[in-house]
Order: C-alpha cells, then structure tokens, then sequence
C-alpha cells in the first residue's frame, strides 16, 4: 500500500474518529487516503480553527484529538491552537504536510523547519523520513498525547514519503495501562500531615476533572469536612452544590476564598497546574505546609514547596487516604469557610447587595447573562468559554455541578477556542445542550466555523456578549491606569454575519428577551443560533472593588 494509506489505518487502529483541519498540495495524498477509510475528514475555515475542535475533543472524550494542516503557512496558522492544547494538558495529534525530502535541504516554496516550531508547544514532534516506521510513530504520537499529563503531539509527513510503497501494519493500542500510585509510606506521612493541620483547604485543580477522580474527591471531603475551591479549569470536580464547596479561586483580586487560603495553614493541592493559579498568589510568605497529589513531581517554584508529594493516579491516591481516614481527620466547620462559601453562594444568587438581576437593565450586566443561562441550563450540559472579561465572571457567577462541563482555557488562553471548540463539543455530545461564550472580538476571531457547524448540521448556541471594545484589556487597564486606550474597536453586524454562515441568529433588545431567546436556540436542532447581548462591562471595575474590599467575616 502507499504510505499514506498506511498512515490512515494507523489512525483507524487509534479510534480516529475526525481529522480537523484544512486541505493542502501537501497533505493531498492523506486526504485520498482519508476519502476511503473510516475516518471523517472535518474541513475548516483556519487551521487554528482544526486545532481548537481538536483540543475540545480531547477534554471530553480524553482521546486525542486530531488536527491537520499544510506545510509553511498552514502549519504556522495550526500553532495557536496546539499551543493552546498542550499548555491546558488537552491530548491533541497534530499532522503537518511537508514538501518532499529532496527539497528540504535548501530554500524552497513555503518550505521552512516546522519541527522547530512545534518543538517548544508540544510534548513530542518528529517528521517521517522512512515510511516503515509509521506504525511506530503513530502510535508513540498518540501514547505520549494521551499520557498524564496529556498534550499535544505533532507529526510531519513529506509529500514524497507519503507516496512511497510500503509493506506493513499498524500497532493496535494496548489495553489502558493502569497507571502507577504512592506507596504506604507516602500515604502514611499524607495522613500524619492532614491529622497535624488546624485549618486544611483544598485546591482542586484539572487533574480532578481529566481523571474523573471526583467520586474520591467527593468522599474525602465528606469524610474530612476539608472546604475545597476550584481552579478555573477544575470547576466542577467538586459540584458547587456541595456545602463543601468554595466555588472557583484564581481570580487575580483578593476574595472571600483567597482569605480562607491565607488563613491556611495546610494546603492539599490535587491536580493542580501552576498556570492555572500562581503560588505566589495564595502562599502569601511562603508559610503553608503542602500536600502535593498528582501525576508528575511538584514544578519548582519558590512558593511551592510541597511537604509531602503523592506522584501516582490522581483517583487511586485519593482512595488510599480515604481508607486511611480517622476521627483525627475530621474538621469541624470553620466559621470562616462557611461564612465565605455562605457570602459567595448569597453574592451569586444575587441575593441582597447585588440584585442586579433583578432590574432588568439593559445592557445586560453579567450576573444577570449568567444567572439566566444557568437556570436554563441542565446539569450535565457544556458552557465552552472564550478568553475575554466574561471568562472571569463565568468562573465567579457560573456554578458548576458535574466535572469537565464548563470548559475554560486558563493555561495558555488563547482567544478564539469557543466558536470552534462547540463545533467539536456537539459532535461528542450532541445529546447534551452545548452553549459557547464568547465577547464580540474573540467571537469575530473565528465565527467562520459557525459554518462548519452549518455543514455538519450540528446546533451549538453562541451567546456574544457585544461591547465593542477588548473588554478584559480595558479592564485590566482601568484597574492599572484609570482609563484605557487601544481596545475599542466597531462590531458589524453579528446577526447579518451569523444569518450568511447558515444560523439562526437574533440580537437582544432587553433583558427579559434572553431567556425565551436560549429555550428557542435549544428547541432549534437544525442549525446553529447565534445570540448577541449588549453587555454593561461598567460592572468589571466595581467587581475588581468589591473583590479588594471584601472581608469574610
């Protein structure tokens, strides 16, 4: 067979489902091997595009998701997106067409050294130079993608190689490989640790929600009375139903939740990346005792010196302290913890002092956006969140009650990822409503996958949250400066836009439209709907107040 076509049954050996990219001279053969094989071929209108459909794929289903582009300028457009992947551990194959090996060697068209590239975005990048090892390369790709902590991986397949003649076959992934977890002696000193705190806290990270360790999260806490916040990307781990629950943390302002932390003397980290709440920020001088619990060693950091480090299986770990747990571990419950979760739960409800939701003014301010998707959102249902101003009132005002539905990118942050990223979400869990957030400019940065949506007859709703203007730069501007400059720009518009990509699309005209406006998007099963609201972002700077003055008392 050609070595393309060897190429795609690796990729059917690995459970490939969809391939999210753009078409190229380079890549052609692929493609003619895509076109006979059970693999999909999803065209979009940007690589980087491909790459946000792929890293959502892979936060949902845990397999990896698969991109594909060009060489040169198709590779370079694919960055973004598999940075994006790989610093928020979403497991992503990345393949790159290349032109042929003989021209490699010295300039030539759109040729360039897109190994380099990859090299610091991803865990592993290799190029094929011999069409035998294809077998072996596909399968490391999709191994080291998928590992703890999974990432991205590329793959680069010169147009000559892909030509060649080959006899071989693909290597069948093994069953899971069930992952290693802390001795007894770890267990024991983590047990020693907990017993000697005063005043524990957790610190629930992604990790909880990548390995579906939230049943044992959940037991622990019940078992241990320890109150556990949230991290952006761990919303959800912990449902923020539970009386335990602290909601998210990491919002850069001081917080009910951030005095819990400082309050601290024992904080019990569980999948928890740095990227997603500095150290810095929440070991106020360094004085905590740590627990560590996660897949790899603690990263070095001045701020995080873990006491006691557990490296193994999130889930199995958490069960072995939980069978080791004794009335010594049981905490009572700290008047504080409860006053903050009690301030937190009363501040999102919009019970008291903030009753905003109940004016119905318009421009919509963001509680009340929130409040009104949340009660018409199920459960179990997905918010996909953009990178913008409303990211950080989706982490506050959104509470979440089942892990690894809200979904936001809070590694690399790149704008863009919600358009794309509910194009892939609804062809994974179409039975489930799927709605994407996005301002109006990370919205204009990849709304032409709206018609993608459109083709594949998927129906995500998009909720744009419309103020002409970069909103979380202006924030944090104003914060900084008093004033902001640089971020106004004029929206189109949207619903023209959205109408000519194939969606049913409407902008509000006042508050009480909204939700009557989202019980439509969800009846609607044929398209995509596009739902622009004016926001009042005013409330941004009296937020970043609020948060410097609260006391939890």
């Amino acid at each position: 067979m050609r070595a393309s076509d060897l190429f795609v049954k690796c990729l059917e050996a690995e459970g490939v489902q969809y391939v999210f990219g753009v078409p190229g001279e380079e890549n052609a053969d692929l493609l003619m091997s895509m076109r006979e094989s059970s693999v999909k071929f999803v065209p979009t209108h940007h690589e980087s595009g491909g790459a946000f459909m792929a890293d959502v794929y892979g936060r949902l289903t845990g397999e990896a998701g698969v991109c594909l582009s060009t060489l040169g300028p198709g590779a370079a457009n694919l960055v973004t997106g598999v940075a994006n992947a790989n610093m928020d551990n979403s497991p992503v194959v990345a393949i790159t067409g290349q032109g042929a090996t003989t021209r490699l060697h010295k300039e030539s068209h759109q040729a360039m050294n897109v190994n380099e590239m990859f090299a610091p975005l991803t865990k592993w990048t290799t190029s094929l130079r011999d069409e035998s090892t294809i077998p072996e390369v596909i399968r490391k790709a999709f191994k080291l993608a998928v590992a703890e902590k999974p990432g991205a991986t590329h793959v680069e397949l010169p147009e000559d190689i892909a030509k060649h003649e080959v006899e071989s076959a693909p290597i069948v992934p093994p069953e899971k490989v069930r992952r290693p977890v802390p001795d007894e002696k770890s267990t024991q000193a983590a047990l020693d640790l907990i017993a000697r705190a005063e005043r524990p806290v957790l610190l629930v990270g992604q990790g909880c929600v990548r390995t579906r360790a939230s049943r044992q999260l959940q037991r622990f806490v019940e078992e241990t009375g320890i109150y556990a916040g949230m991290t952006f990307m761990g919303k959800g781990a912990l449902s923020d139903r539970h009386e335990r629950s602290l909601y998210a943390v990491g919002l850069g302002s001081r917080d009910y939740v951030t005095e819990v932390f400082e309050a601290a003397d024992l904080v019990i980290a569980v999948g928890y990346d740095m990227v997603e709440w500095p150290p810095a920020r929440w070991n106020i001088g360094r004085s905590k005792r740590l627990l560590h619990i996660d897949f790899d060693p603690a990263e070095v950091d001045t701020s995080y010196r873990p006491t006691v480090e557990m490296v193994g299986d999130i889930a199995a770990t958490l069960w072995a302290i939980n069978e080791g747990l004794t009335d010594a571990h049981r905490f009572p419950d700290f008047d504080g913890h409860a006053r903050a979760r009690r301030n937190l739960t009363e501040e999102i409800n919009d019970a008291g002092a903030t009753a905003e939701r109940e004016t119905g003014d318009f421009p919509m301010k963001p509680q009340r956006i929130l409040a009104d998707l949340r009660a018409e959102m199920d459960d179990e249902d997905i918010l996909i969140s953009d990178v913008g101003a409303h990211k950080m009132w989706i982490a506050r005002h959104y509470p979440t009650y089942a892990p690894n539905t809200c979904i936001i990118s809070n590694g690399f942050c790149s704008m863009g990822i919600a358009v794309p990223g509910s194009v892939s979400a609804s062809l994974v869990a179409g039975n489930r409503r799927i709605v994407a957030i996005s301002g109006d400019g990370g919205f204009l940065m990849h709304g032409a996958e709206l018609a993608t949506a459109t083709r594949l007859g998927v129906a995500p709703v998009n909720l744009v949250w419309e103020d002409n203007d970069y909103g979380l730069i202006s924030w944090k501007q104003e914060v900084e400066f008093g004033r902001h400059f640089g971020t106004e720009f004029k929206t189109p518009d949207l619903v023209k836009i959205s109408e000519g990509l194939g969606c049913h699309a409407r902008r509000l005209g006042s508050a009480d439209e909204l939700r009557p406006a989202l019980k439509e998007a969800f009846d609607r099963r044929d398209k995509p709907s596009v739902i622009v609201v004016p926001v009042d972002y005013s409330e941004n700077v009296k937020l970043t107040k609020r948060l410097g003055q609260l006391i939890a008392r």
